[in-house]
């Protein structure tokens, strides 16, 4: 009710006898700000200021604090310079250095930068030391003292006040360190330096971390590696975030070695780290030892019960242990807690298939242009027997994604099945084009032709197929068939090739034959200890033989007629949409919302705050 609230202040404020009168036009001027109407609310805090005597340094300061950040709002950072400048020269204080580098920052005053920067480090935060709190062994009585207040408010303000202090610092040199020099290397080193010449010399290793994260995003993985790898002698704390993060970057890189590597250094550093222990059970996962791997997973989620990661990386271990139950399990808890993550919907298909559907659905409404969802979708509503819903959902995946083989395969076999020919030729030919060395998809699209009714355009694609693959027995045939009832005089030519072709077939077939007669003749004369040289002789058949009948199972026999245009010989089968990257455990490094697959962590570690 800030209208009422100001007329109330009115009064007050005229009334003479009132001499805090100051005080209330602070309040005035706050409201003022929440209505968003800056140039009164700068008048009433210069009016304020005006009427607080300069014995109430701190509440001064507090006003022009206020009068700088409405500055700000209205984008006139030279007068909101002004303000927290004075503030820095009189009382200085962390807020106020921090918005002094931002308001530098945003008019691209490089030096001015540098200069406040210096002066946010150089802040007295006025807290004691924390060996403060370290018991002596000697004094029980002191001891008891520093027992009782190790955990009280004070100390709570004291630690509060030194991580904002740390967080200010940490986001100002981020910020401006691309900005102070001419690349963003040499302005991070810059920022490291003056920060361990500071009282804030344990973020500069934090600050060298986030100079790797840098590279990371820039694509230059070389020199974040390198930058990391620099971490190996260094405490603990940061020696294990470091390696945490090379680990994950092995991973993605697939140098499992490495990646376990340093896992194990991440983990001897900090054996409470769950991302460590998140990559080193990655590690054992990918070698399939998925014992190993689940134990790995159970003890980052006892060090942090609320580690997603964890929990879906166990989840797929028990998936590939066949323990479902215990698969979906993890998944039940995990959706309860991620409740729109379609990776983790998926996952809980292990269900029954009319219970797969409607997590399927819920997949769907969470990403409505997933192809490989939409397809999965339309393979369990055909295998329900509704092929109206399968051909829709089918097709919605092929809109999206029309280089799926086996989805095109699918439409291609439902309009034959539903007597479209036609309109199945489009798909085959797009498989022809995907596949172009898969005689069966141009052997399909010549089959639509003939059974629609166009005998010419049918004849042409057999000869066009004739051409490219001059021993393929069923375009022979169907060549010969079609230029019968056509009444052409290239029968005889075809009828000639296609005899010639069978008969090669047929010598393949007895040197097949006789392969096989020798190399089982050898091996009965071998075990009867005949002499060496004549199982050598056997083995030599054997080995010939055996290639010949390898090269002759690839192709169809000659008593087999091709009916290419039967829907019943089209598999729609359906490979899994996540594949083995849906299979992946995911990395043990901090969680970042991507595009992938599954959503890997982002680099980093909770020391390294965004």
């Amino acid at each position: 009710m800030y209208p009422e609230a100001l007329n109330s202040y009115q009064v007050i404020v005229k009334n003479k006898m009132f001499s805090n009168a100051g005080r209330m036009k602070v309040n005035m001027a706050n409201i003022y700000v929440k209505q968003k109407n800056y140039p009164k609310a700068i008048k009433f805090y210069r009016m304020a200021l005006d009427q607080i005597s300069n014995a109430h340094k701190e509440m001064r300061i507090k006003i022009m604090q206020n009068i700088g950040v409405v500055f700000v709002r209205m984008g006139q950072y030279s007068d909101a310079i002004t303000s927290f400048e004075h503030i820095m020269s009189e009382s200085p204080n962390i807020k106020t250095g921090f918005n002094l580098i931002l308001c530098y920052y945003a008019i691209g005053d490089r030096d001015r930068m540098k200069k406040a920067f210096q002066k946010l480090i150089s802040v007295p935060l006025g807290i004691d030391d924390e060996d403060k709190y370290i018991p002596s062994n000697d004094d029980t009585s002191s001891n008891m003292i520093i027992e009782a207040i190790k955990n009280d408010k004070l100390h709570q303000m004291e630690r509060d006040l030194k991580v904002l202090a740390e967080k200010y610092i940490m986001t100002a040199a981020k910020l401006i360190a691309p900005a102070i020099e001419n690349s963003f290397a040499s302005g991070f080193d810059w920022c490291v330096d003056m920060v361990k010449s500071s009282q804030y010399v344990e973020l500069a290793n934090d600050l060298e971390i986030n100079k790797a994260i840098t590279y990371l995003r820039q694509k230059d993985f070389n020199q974040a590696v390198e930058t990391l790898k620099t971490f190996e002698k260094k405490d603990s704390r940061v020696k294990s975030a470091a390696a945490t993060n090379l680990s994950f970057l092995y991973f993605l890189e697939k140098d499992y070695d490495q990646a376990d590597r340093y896992a194990d250094l991440a983990m001897n550093a900090d054996r409470y780290n769950p991302a460590a222990l998140i990559n080193k059970g990655n590690t054992v996962f990918v070698k399939q030892d998925y014992e190993k791997a689940a134990e790995f997973y159970k003890e980052a989620l006892r060090n942090d019960s609320s580690c997603t990661e964890a929990l879906y990386n166990l989840g797929l271990t028990y998936k590939k242990l066949n323990r479902l139950e215990e698969a979906l399990d993890c998944f039940l808890k995990l959706h309860a807690i991620l409740r729109n993550s379609a990776q983790v919907m998926y996952q809980l298909l292990l269900e029954e298939p009319q219970q797969a559907i409607e997590w399927l659905m819920q997949v769907i409404s969470v990403t409505p242009t997933d192809p490989q969802a939409l397809a999965k979708l339309g393979e369990l509503h055909d295998g329900e027997g509704d092929k109206s819903q399968a051909f829709q959902h089918y097709y919605e995946s092929f809109r999206y994604f029309p280089s799926n083989i086996d989805v095109i395969e699918w439409l291609g076999a439902y309009y034959i099945e539903t007597q479209f020919c036609e309109k199945a030729i489009q798909y085959f030919e797009r498989a022809t084009l995907i596949q172009p060395t898969q005689v069966k998809w141009q052997l399909m699209v010549a089959s639509c032709y003939r059974r629609s009714g166009n005998y010419q355009k049918a004849l042409e694609t057999y000869k066009d197929i004739h051409r490219k693959f001059p021993e393929n027995v069923e375009c022979l045939r169907f060549l010969v068939r079609l230029c019968t009832d056509m009444g052409l005089k290239e029968v005889q030519e075809y009828a000639t090739k296609l005899k010639k072709v069978e008969k090669m077939k047929e010598m393949r077939e007895q040197r097949v034959k006789s392969g096989r007669e020798g190399s089982a003749r050898g091996r009965r004369e071998g075990r009867e200890g005949s002499a060496g040289s004549a199982d050598s002789g056997h083995s030599s058949n054997s080995t010939k033989g055996e290639r010949l009948s390898a090269k002759m199972r690839s192709l169809p026999g000659s008593n087999e007629p091709y009916e290419a245009s039967s829907p019943k010989e089209i598999d729609a089968s359906y490979v899994d949409p996540l594949g083995p990257q849906m299979e992946r455990p995911k990395t043990g490094a901090k969680k970042r919302v991507e595009d992938d697959d599954f959503a890997d962590e982002e680099l980093g570690d909770d020391l390294l705050p965004e």
